[in-house]
């Protein structure tokens, strides 16, 4: 469990860093921007390798048995979360309306899990991301405040891209990687 914990702790530490303008500005002058993005990336790994190993290691404490069928929502709902996150890299109408479709994705992949997951571990762990995501994307909407941003030029071909791309994703970890990195099916076939 300590692990898991000191996993959140790196993983969102350096990513609640970057909220830090003043402080992200001195590190990237003092190193540059791509030895700053090296680091960045680097820690943001270690601190996610500590999260699935401490997760994966933690003891089972079930805190409440969720019904069966929460397992089929949390399947359904990964299916939009991946297609979000491929729309955040798309300039689509999809990414135009969620405003912040990583975070959307990040809350939703979070909330599903928490519905399907008893156990303390998964609590801790679904918990963090989600309370990160709502945290996140208030402290957006408030730097937002007064900001007058120019129409971003939306292309249905891209949303087109981002569910292909977020099917298939979903299709590929669903089925293969879900099992191999945290040890349990998600899709079974």
């Amino acid at each position: 469990m300590l692990v898991l914990i000191a996993g959140l702790l790196v993983f969102f530490g350096v990513h609640l860093s970057t909220r830090a303008r003043d402080n992200r500005a001195r590190l990237i002058g003092r190193f540059g921007e791509t030895p700053y993005k090296i680091a960045y990336s680097a820690i943001s790994t270690v601190g996610l390798v500590l999260i699935v190993v401490g997760w994966r290691s933690a003891p089972f404490i079930e805190i409440w048995s969720p019904p069966g069928w929460t397992r089929h929502l949390t399947i359904t709902l990964m299916l939009p979360a991946f297609i979000l996150l491929a729309a955040a890299y798309l300039p689509g109408h999809i990414r135009a309306k969620a405003k912040h479709p990583m975070l959307a994705a990040l809350k939703l992949w979070a909330a599903a899990h928490l519905m399907s997951n008893g156990d303390l571990a998964s609590i801790i762990l679904f918990g963090s991301f989600l309370a990160y995501g709502v945290v996140d994307r208030i402290a957006l909407k408030r730097a937002a405040r007064g900001v007058v941003r120019a129409p971003q030029k939306a292309s249905w071909g891209a949303d087109v891209m981002a569910v292909v791309i977020g099917t298939a994703a979903y299709l590929l970890f669903g089925i293969y990687l879900h099992p191999l990195l945290i040890g349990v099916p998600a899709i079974s076939m």
